[in-house]
């Protein structure tokens, strides 16, 4: 909850104020100090604060995308709380379109991280130190890795009741109860109370604007939910796509039986049964041409875009436990 003092970053926000922050605690090898923009918004009315963060991983430029449009049009600005939006929180593979720190390092590996470790590990320590105590929920925006595209889902930790209940407030058609990763941002945050929603969209070094519009209706959803603004109007002017969202308990990869060219012949969301074609592997000469078949019967959450596979790559994702959420 919001107390009349609030000091973020060495600022003090005041009811009512917007201030554009930065986070410069790291410098490149040049001694160029690299700023990441903060931007805290706060109301007059006390509430809960939220933190809409993308780009820990420097290429997945939907979920920048994403917050930034919640910034653009002032869907940032609360009637009560505060909201504190980072777009691009690994500026430098940002820069460099690369997923992790310039250290080498993934950022999403090292939390809660260390005052005297990497440089990446030192970054994700002033968030955590700096930014984290400030807020009461998170929504972290990812995409799919490389050419993974992912389905808009929400993944949860197995047990974390409250975040399932605003997973499905966010409206994604899959809401995926998955393990927290050992040093990620989700788990620190879980680990120090704080509810998170993790949402997946599209892939790497894309912009999909299906996905932008679910990911923002999502967090408009959250925000009303909690309290923090009304946005009934701009909800009314979002299409809901979803007729069914489902609750994924387990889910596996169907992998290439051949390398070559990979021909997706299956939709994300589609549903599939075992056996079922969902595509074919080729040489490039035109000497071959095989079907790929489903080794499991489920919804198809993410397919691996990529032209060119080897033999055992994953390919196609697919739920192998999932069940109706009642609306």
């Amino acid at each position: 909850m919001l107390s009349k003092k609030v000091k973020i970053l060495g600022q003090a926000i005041s009811p009512g104020e917007t201030h554009q922050l930065s986070l410069d605690i790291a410098k490149l090898h040049t001694g160029s100090t690299i700023e990441v923009p903060v931007i805290v918004s706060r109301s007059k009315e006390p509430g809960p604060t939220i933190l809409f963060i993308g780009g820990i991983h420097g290429n997945e430029i939907n979920g920048v995308e994403i917050v930034r449009k919640l910034i653009a049009e002032k869907y940032h600005i609360p009637n009560a709380g505060m909201v504190i939006c980072i777009p691009v929180v690994n500026v430098f593979g940002f820069l460099s379109q690369t997923r992790e720190f310039p250290d080498g390092r993934d950022l999403n590996r090292v939390f809660p991280g260390s005052i005297r470790g990497s440089l990446a590990s030192r970054f994700a320590y002033h968030i955590v130190k700096e930014i984290v105590p400030h807020i009461d929920y998170c929504i972290d925006f990812h995409t799919g890795g490389d050419s993974r595209f992912n389905a808009p889902q929400i993944r949860v930790g197995k047990n974390d009741t409250e975040s399932l209940e605003l997973a499905k407030t966010f409206g994604t058609r899959f809401v995926i109860k998955s393990a927290k990763r050992e040093k990620s941002f989700r788990a620190t945050l879980y680990n120090l109370n704080k509810k998170v929603l993790l949402f997946e969209g599209g892939k790497s070094l894309n912009i999909n604007n299906d996905v932008t519009k679910i990911g923002i209706a999502g967090a408009l959803k959250v925000m009303q939910q909690l309290g923090i603004r009304n946005f009934q109007k701009e909800l009314a002017l979002l299409k809901n796509t979803n007729d069914h969202s489902y609750l994924v308990k387990g889910s596996a990869w169907v992998r290439a039986k051949y390398s070559g060219l990979f021909h997706p012949t299956v939709q994300l969301g589609q549903y599939v049964k075992k056996g079922d074609d969902i595509g074919s592997l080729s040489d490039p000469f035109g000497f071959f041409e095989k079907k790929q078949k489903s080794t499991y019967a489920g919804y198809v959450i993410c397919i691996n875009q990529s032209p060119i596979v080897n033999q055992g790559d994953a390919i196609v994702h697919i739920t192998t436990d999932a069940v109706e959420i009642p609306t």
